[in-house]
């Protein structure tokens, strides 16, 4: 097994908590008891020196129970006061450092998003906010046991329960008729993925009045037998499309399994994740405040920054990640530069009302609360979007590097690609990640993205083309480049351009 600081992955802690033929499990029950000991030391290194009350959560995965029983009864050992949530939402576990009944000192919540059955992993939040990359290396290279206190508490507690009402009161104050059941005649079909998102048709949809018939994958399944549990999968988005269509919905909501991600599919089945579900979140913050800077990350379209500043607004390009695009519209605010949302393409949509949590049902909720306006003005979803031009082509080819030092090898690519002489390719200054070339003719009319993935040992490549038959030139000068790299893996890239 590796050592603990290898679980860190950015601002969370992932690994494989099951047994493989592929690989051995190393989030075992006794790493995580020394990572318990950590998130102790580390609250008391916030300053937070009293009893401490800190809420455990997990979503649907088999590995999860053990785990948080691990977690458990090593803080209760601390005289810790445990708030035992059971399953749970990585947005709810935030906010239970909020709600008055619970004022949890920290929220833990096991999940390792979309990932396979297998793994799993620990986010953890205070009362500020979502734990930072430092913070988790602080965490897990503190793990040394400091004096127990005793035995703590353990309170079993409905946190969905809370969640949801709070959800539901913010919906209906939001409605211009302050209706109780503002979704009346409105029928909503939710797609959880097997994952932890099943509470909301009946906790949240069915209390503001709308049939959920239709719904699907709501049981929590740990093996996630239907579809991977990941609205920014290809396979899950035409799951929930098909179940739209036949149900005859009006609208389509699917979450990933620790609802902290959502996109949403139209009564015409139209997809709106990516630059779609940006545009449509960019447009509802627009509308509310003019003006402000909306903060994605690097692989968005060219045409959604036509969007955005057409409606008065700003795109902020920024690196992948979602605590890095949240952090920078924090920063922005505390500049004096107006930002209310922070948004990846994944799904990853923090608002600044709503403490800059990266919430999938209050996404979902911030679209429920116009529907009703839009229906009674003869509008649709699709039409807040109707001025953003879509790509004709895209494709994303993601290369192996199996060098030892992948990341040196990755940024020697993106380094000297940028001295490359290809008439029609201009590197693109407005761009803070790997490198971005805008692409002109006889490239045709588009742009492409080379840069490193945030967790895995690849190089990422993203071209969009306004123009058809003009992404193949494009892929087969990338090969000519990447011959000169033999550790590059082009496994991918080869049968895109021998199919054409």
């Amino acid at each position: 097994m590796g050592k603990l600081v290898d679980l860190q992955n950015e601002s969370d802690i992932r690994g494989v908590a099951i047994d493989t033929q592929e690989d051995q499990a190393n989030l075992t029950v006794t790493a995580v008891r020394e990572i318990a000991v950590g998130i102790v030391n580390w609250l008391h290194e916030k300053g937070i020196k009293d009893k401490l009350t800190i809420g455990v959560g997990r979503d649907s995965r088999l590995s999860g129970p053990k785990l948080q029983e691990a977690l458990i009864e090593v803080l209760t050992s601390y005289d810790v006061e445990v708030y035992d949530f059971g399953l749970a939402t990585t947005p709810a576990l935030f906010m239970s450092t909020q709600f008055s009944q619970f004022s949890c000192d920290a929220g833990i919540m096991l999940t390792a998003s979309h990932l396979p059955y297998y793994y799993n992993g620990v986010k953890v939040f205070s009362q500020k906010g979502g734990a930072e990359k430092e913070d988790i290396a602080y965490i897990l290279t503190h793990t040394e046991s400091s004096e127990h206190f005793g035995a703590g508490t353990v309170t079993k507690a409905d946190l969905l329960t809370v969640y949801a009402n709070d959800l539901v009161e913010k919906i209906r104050t939001a409605s211009k008729k302050k209706q109780e059941k503002p979704l009346n005649g409105f029928k909503i079909v939710v797609d959880a993925g097997n994952g932890a998102g099943g509470f909301f048709a009946e906790k949240v949809l069915q209390p503001l009045g709308a049939d959920t018939s239709g719904s699907q994958f709501l049981a929590p399944d740990g093996n996630f037998p239907n579809h991977v549990p990941n609205p920014d999968n290809k396979e899950a988005m035409q799951s929930i499309q098909k179940a739209v269509l036949a149900n005859q919905a009006d609208l389509g909501v699917i979450f990933d399994t620790d609802v902290d991600r959502s996109a949403v599919v139209t009564k015409s089945g139209d997809v709106l994740n990516r630059n779609n579900l940006i545009a449509v979140l960019s447009r509802i913050t627009l509308n509310e405040h003019s003006g402000t800077s909306i903060v994605t990350n690097s692989p968005t379209s060219d045409h959604l920054k036509v969007f955005i500043e057409a409606l008065g607004g700003k795109q902020v390009r920024y690196i992948s990640g979602y605590r890095n695009v949240i952090n920078k519209a924090q920063d922005l605010n505390q500049e004096g530069v107006d930002s209310q949302l922070a948004i990846e393409t994944s799904g990853h949509a923090a608002f600044k009302e709503n403490y800059f949590l990266d919430d999938g049902a209050y996404v979902i909720a911030k679209i429920l609360m116009l529907l009703p306006e839009l229906q009674a003005e003869g509008k649709t979803l699709e039409s807040l979007i109707a001025d953003l031009k879509q790509p004709l082509e895209t494709q994303e080819v993601r290369f192996k590097l199996e060098a030892d030092d992948y990341r040196a090898l990755g940024e020697q690519v993106i380094e000297q690609i940028a001295d490359i002489d290809i008439f029609g390719w201009e590197v693109d200054p407005e761009n803070e990640e790997g490198i971005r070339f805008r692409l002109s003719q006889p490239y045709g009319q588009g742009w492409f993205l080379l840069r490193m993935s945030l967790h895995e040992p690849l190089l990422v490549l993203q071209v969009e083309n306004d123009e058809a038959g003009h992404i193949l030139p494009v892929l087969k000068k990338m090969q000519q480049f990447l011959n000169n790299y033999p550790d590059v893996n082009q496994e991918k890239l080869v049968p895109l351009i021998q199919s054409q």
